[in-house]
Order: structure tokens, then C-alpha cells, then sequence
């Protein structure tokens, strides 16, 4: 997390020292990144980074924390279009708005995803915490869908957290690393072609776990 120093700066100074690193995360990842690429670029001095921040992977954690803060405030203000969704429809909700999400920041979102995902970090000690909180919510979904008989109850629980947040991630990056190369990224993914484009990759997901009339039977 940054040092006092960094915090005490003025507000646009912090922005074009953050603007300066997630270009360099969303263009190199985490481990191929310059410190002396993110000082250039954000115009302050090595000795000064050194005063805001312990090292690449500092500034990184940083800006996760950033998009996770934002990210909460922005799903208080989202609201499911209804209450009588089952676990499938509301999780094709939370994807659709997550991707409202990323395309409103873009360039961070990729920054992260290239780091977690694209460099696999996301599965490492390091952020095991972060990973924890998804699959906590994840596992919670299920068991509750298991409940209601929306998922076959012989699906083992682990093995389908694994499959939806592997599965989400997935499909978020690929409408992200899409997105990126449209004109206007929110208005490419808020198009009908998109929309069902997500329907479809989300479909494949549901009915590999939905319950069925004939129940699963190993084989001997």
C-alpha cells in the first residue's frame, strides 16, 4: 500500500502517477514492468517512487484496491431487475453488470486482468485473499442453489466454484481484450450482438451444473 508521502499529494499528481502505472501493467503485466518506464512517464523522480511506494508490486496492489473499492460503490447503486431470479439469472446479471463495470474502466480493468489472469498470479499466495472473497460468494450461491434444487445435488461444490469463477473470468477478459479494440467500448458491449454473445458463453456454464431429471451416475 502507498506511503504516507503518496497520499499527501496533490490529487492530480497521485492521478498521473496511477495513470502512468496502469499503462504499464495493462502493456508489460506485473512481472515484465519498468520502474523507470512508470517515473518517466508520471515525470517524478526514482528516489521519489521510492517515497510513495516499497516497489512495483506495492503500486500493483495499490491499484487493486482502488478498482475494488470502486467497484463496491458501484454495485450499491445496481439492483437485480427482479427479485424471483434463480442463481443462474442472477449470475448472468452480476456478469452483465461486472462488464458495465470494466468498460466504464477500461484501461485499469486490463491492467489487472493482465496481471491476474494473463500472468496467472491471480491463483498465487500473493492474492490468495482476493481470490478467497469471490469463491467465499461463489460457494455460498451454490449451496444455496442446491437448496432450491437449481443445481444437481452430486455436483461437488468445490469443483463448481471452480467452474464459475474460472468460467466468468474467462469471459470477462475476453469482452474486455475484444471491447478495447471497438471505438466506443460501453456502447460495443451494451449491443444486442454482445449481450447474446454473453447469453451464449453464459449458457454453456448453466448446463453443465443445472439439474436434470436423470441424476449423475459414476461409473464403477
Amino acid at each position: 500500500m502507498p506511503k504516507q508521502t503518496f497520499l499527501n499529494l496533490p490529487e492530480e499528481k497521485r492521478q498521473t502517477i496511477i495513470n502512468a502505472a496502469v499503462d504499464e501493467f495493462a502493456e508489460y503485466g506485473l512481472e515484465n514492468a519498468s520502474t523507470n518506464r512508470i517515473v518517466a512517464n508520471s515525470g517524478i523522480s526514482k528516489g521519489s517512487f521510492y517515497q510513495y511506494f516499497e516497489d512495483k508490486q506495492d503500486v500493483f496492489m495499490y491499484l487493486l484496491s482502488v478498482l475494488e473499492q470502486e467497484k463496491m460503490e458501484y454495485f450499491k447503486g445496481k439492483h437485480p431487475p427482479s427479485m424471483n431470479m434463480d442463481t443462474f439469472q442472477y449470475f448472468r446479471w452480476m456478469i452483465k453488470a461486472g462488464m458495465e463495470f470494466n468498460t466504464s474502466h477500461p484501461r485499469m480493468t486490463q491492467a489487472v486482468s493482465r496481471v491476474l489472469l494473463g500472468e496467472g498470479m491471480y491463483y498465487g499466495k500473493n492474492f490468495a485473499s482476493y481470490r478467497q472473497k469471490t469463491t467465499q460468494a461463489l460457494t455460498q450461491m451454490i449451496g444455496q442453489a442446491i437448496a432450491r434444487g437449481e443445481v444437481d445435488p452430486s455436483v461437488d461444490v468445490e469443483l463448481a466454484v471452480m467452474v464459475m469463477d474460472t468460467w466468468s473470468n474467462a469471459i470477462s477478459s475476453y469482452i474486455l481484450n475484444e471491447g478495447m479494440k471497438q471505438k466506443d467500448i460501453m456502447k460495443w458491449v451494451r449491443s444486442p450482438r454482445v449481450q447474446e454473445k454473453i447469453d451464449k458463453l453464459l449458457y454453456v456454464m448453466e448446463y453443465g451444473l443445472r439439474k436434470t431429471e436423470s441424476e449423475f451416475v459414476a461409473n464403477p
